[in-house]
């Protein structure tokens, strides 16, 4: 199933921050083409995605043993925001950004750009946070937006539940368009995360090596995003 567009016509200003949102993943995905062909994106994405077991160490290492290693926990807790601009494989950022396409225009218009950026940023962090304190060993770097977006989603459904997402079915070279209801995709995100390796970036080991726990965490993301909404009623 492929969401093309919803039928919400708002009148308010255009989605500024969605648009940045999908422009600055855009850029950052074909930088990390351009490192993978140099073989540099191994290091970029350990250097700038998010490992549980680097900031727990650093962490624990600034409380019982050197204060001033405070500053590498600083540098180590910005991964839980850079690591959601980077993105492992094609099938992940395209799931992503269509996602964000289709539902994030309404949520903006809804909200407004800067209570919708921080209800973005405010999922990917706390999806981190919670990815960290569940696999605190873990060196496995996790990457992608999938928190933040999951957020948007729920966010979406719980503000619009009777819209409507028009949708286009693939079948082998015939694409059927059809009419899904919201409700139907907060199913459909996680059923389509299991193809997120399809397409995949040269970042050894990624891949067969990444947690599954991570796969489970996006409901904080879902969550978040219902609370927000209830709260900004």
């Amino acid at each position: 199933m492929i969401p093309i567009s919803d039928r919400l016509h708002n009148n308010r200003s255009k989605p500024m921050i969605n648009y940045w949102l999908i422009g600055i993943n855009i850029a950052i995905f074909l930088w990390e083409l351009q490192l993978e062909q140099s073989s540099q994106l191994g290091n970029f994405v350990y250097s700038w995605g998010l490992i549980p077991g680097q900031i727990t160490a650093a962490i624990t290492n600034a409380i019982f043993g050197n204060p001033a290693a405070w500053i590498v926990v600083f540098w180590r807790s910005l991964s839980l925001v850079l690591n959601l601009f980077i993105h492992a494989s094609f099938s992940q950022i395209l799931g992503n950004l269509l996602f964000l396409w289709v539902f994030g225009k309404s949520v903006e218009n809804f909200l407004g750009h800067r209570r919708y950026l921080g209800l973005y940023l405010a999922a990917g962090i706390l999806t981190g946070v919670m990815q960290v304190m569940a696999e605190p060993n873990l060196m496995v770097p996790l990457v992608g937006a999938n928190g933040a977006i999951a957020a948007i989603l729920a966010a979406y459904v719980i503000k619009f539940p009777q819209s409507k997402i028009d949708t286009v079915l693939p079948l082998l070279l015939i694409y059927i368009p059809m009419e899904l209801p919201a409700t139907f995709y907060l199913f459909w995100w996680f059923i389509q995360q299991i193809f997120y390796g399809i397409g995949s970036l040269d970042i050894p080991p990624f891949g067969s090596n990444s947690p599954s726990l991570a796969y489970w965490m996006q409901i904080v993301g879902l969550l978040i995003g219902v609370a927000y909404i209830k709260l900004k009623r």
